[in-house]
């Protein structure tokens, strides 16, 4: 029993290492951490995986399901929102059964978790996500030079739709503490037609930020734009392949905590199939 015990306690410490490492390089290299559902058009009664993703140009290594790291993972539709459930070490990281047609809204909040980064890293990441206030900050404190302590935040959004698309089908704000919202159905888009978003923090809405968008099928070719005083971007975005739109944000770190710096990192999935 000793034994078993021994062996369960030195898996448990690997996963929880290699999540960790793969969260904390994703810091370090400006990753970025999706949701990419085995379907992201599944028929009633299917099981619908929610694979956690972390990587760049959309190729991800998959992050497995380590409950430590869950605040939130449920799934929202018209008829509520209920836990994603799964198994500990498991990718996909949840799964949950559709019951009924519309547009499902699966979101994953982590936890909050450290990371310390070298000052070139740091100052590089601030400017691949266009933390320009961060920027002037640390240059004006003269901390350019010195490397930051950092908790980030992963607040993953992805939308799939069982059934016929609706305009009257809409995204739903979680509560995320950053939160991208689709103010249309973007599986109702039709060609031509201009996704607007609104990006909100704490549950309001955030001007100013770099808002980026890319598809799966040429993720070299990135659409960008500033959220203005409502917080709100459009993007145009063509038809075909998985899109993924993110934004990241940066305030001091609350007072007690072991970092300088708070970044949130939010992004939203779906497919882009037009519909006649």
């Amino acid at each position: 029993m000793q034994s078993l015990l021994k062996a369960s306690t030195f898996h448990r410490l690997c996963l929880l290492l290699a999540v960790g490492v793969v969260l904390g390089s994703a810091s370090a290299r400006a990753h970025d951490f999706w949701i990419e559902p085995t379907s992201f058009s599944p028929q009633v009664g299917q099981i619908v995986g929610a694979r956690l993703r972390v990587g760049e140009a959309l190729v991800g290594d998959p992050v497995p399901r380590d409950p430590t790291l869950i605040k939130q993972f449920i799934v929202a539709n018209a008829a509520g929102r209920q836990a994603v459930g799964g198994r500990v070490g498991a990718d996909p990281a949840g799964y949950w059964g559709v019951a009924a047609p519309g547009l499902h809204v699966i979101g994953f909040h982590s936890q909050p978790i450290p990371i310390e980064l070298a000052a070139e890293k740091f100052n590089r990441y601030l400017q691949e996500e266009g933390l320009d206030a961060v920027i002037a900050q640390r240059l004006r404190r003269g901390e350019t030079g010195a490397s930051a302590r950092e908790m980030f935040t992963r607040c993953a959004k992805s939308l799939v739709l069982t059934g016929a698309p609706s305009e009257a089908q809409t995204d739903q704000a979680l509560g995320f503490t950053l939160e991208l919202v689709a103010e249309s159905n973007p599986y109702a888009l039709r060609d031509g037609q201009a996704l607007p978003l609104r990006l909100t923090y704490q549950g309001r809405p955030l001007a100013g930020v770099l808002v980026v968008a890319m598809n799966q099928i040429n993720a070299a070719e990135k659409l960008t734009a500033r959220s203005d005083k409502n917080g709100r971007v459009r993007f145009p975005l063509r038809p075909g392949g998985m899109w993924l739109i993110k934004a990241v944000h940066m305030v001091a770190a609350p007072c007690g905590a072991d970092a300088e710096w708070a970044s949130y990192w939010a992004s939203l999935t779906f497919d882009s199939r037009r519909h006649e």
